[in-house]
């Protein structure tokens, strides 16, 4: 009997630390800290105490007439920039971009507590700090689901981000089944006219790639799939008018019919249920269209000088 409680305990033990090992992934490798990767450029001291890495480019901002954010997406960073124009572009636009890692990429400190308010709380103080002005505006790429439309394997990452996030580690670390297959960069999650593009746009600098997700995979790639996927402070569905009234600014969605990331049907569904949308469907593009030129160009114009 004795012997048995010995047996017991130990497997009760043995079993209490596999369940606490794949629960709680390894401490962020945090830039300019003991261990972890070195502090190469500019960064602002947040609210809370963390810092926001970032690059301007484009017209110095004193001279700008507008001032833009760029929020890249999963598995990017503040390098991955989809307005990279000559400088005439800039010169005839007029504008100022500011790109920033978001927490945990690159060299932005990690946030445990991110949520769709505290990212968009990061954006305004970049903006105060900054000194942008009292208007500015905001261009993001990627980062969207339309469920039953992914592969399987995606369908289970979220939900596994969904309705039981403290696994999303070990999910996306495990053997047994396979994970995300766009976090991965399956070549199936990517049209042929990705593919095309991904291969001219092909980064040689191994430092570089290596970037984005140089604080670990947790902070950045896993913490976006339950901020993203997780439940939010609010339901965008629920803005049935316009947020921005009094013809002081507008919301663009772009989307790439062939996109097969993030499917068409999402946006359809957005610009359907929120009419004050200025939805611009694509025919014949897929995910990465923001990075041929003449695409992202009148992107900026339709922002910024509100062109259908």
């Amino acid at each position: 009997m004795v012997m048995m409680r010995r047996v017991a305990m130990v497997l009760s033990m043995v079993i209490f630390g596999w369940v606490y090992q794949i629960t709680h992934p390894p401490p962020p490798k945090i830039c300019g800290r003991p261990g972890g990767p070195p502090v190469t450029g500019p960064r602002i001291k947040l609210r809370d105490g963390r810092h926001l890495a970032y690059t301007e480019y484009g017209l110095p901002k004193d001279v700008a007439k507008f001032k833009l954010i760029f929020i890249h997406g999963f598995t990017s960073c503040r390098y991955d920039r989809v307005v990279t124009f000559p400088p005439e572009v800039y010169q005839e636009l007029g504008v100022h971009i500011v790109s920033f890692d978001r927490p945990g990429y690159g060299e932005s400190d990690p946030d445990p507590n991110r949520t769709p308010e505290s990212l968009a709380m990061d954006v305004e103080e970049l903006a105060d700090q900054l000194g942008l002005g009292s208007k500015f505006y905001v261009l993001g790429f990627s980062m969207g689901e339309a469920y039953y439309f992914q592969l399987p394997q995606d369908q289970w990452t979220l939900r596994v981000a969904h309705y039981a996030p403290w696994l999303t580690y070990w999910w996306n670390t495990q053997n047994w089944f396979p994970a995300s297959a766009v976090a991965a960069g399956r070549a199936e999650v990517f049209s042929s006219q990705d593919l095309e593009i991904i291969a001219n746009e092909e980064i040689s600098d191994e430092q570089l790639r290596a970037y984005p997700m140089q604080q670990g995979n947790f902070e950045s790639l896993h913490r976006d799939m339950m901020v993203g996927f997780g439940r939010w402070e609010f339901d965008p569905m629920d803005m049935e008018i316009n947020p921005i009234p009094d013809g002081g600014g507008s919301v663009h969605l772009w989307h790439g019919e062939e996109d097969q990331m993030v499917p068409v049907t999402l946006q359809r569904y957005i610009a359907k249920k929120l009419p004050w949308v200025k939805y611009h469907e694509l025919p014949g593009k897929g995910h990465m269209f923001p990075l041929i030129p003449e695409i992202s160009q009148s992107m900026i114009k339709a922002l910024l000088y509100d062109e259908n």
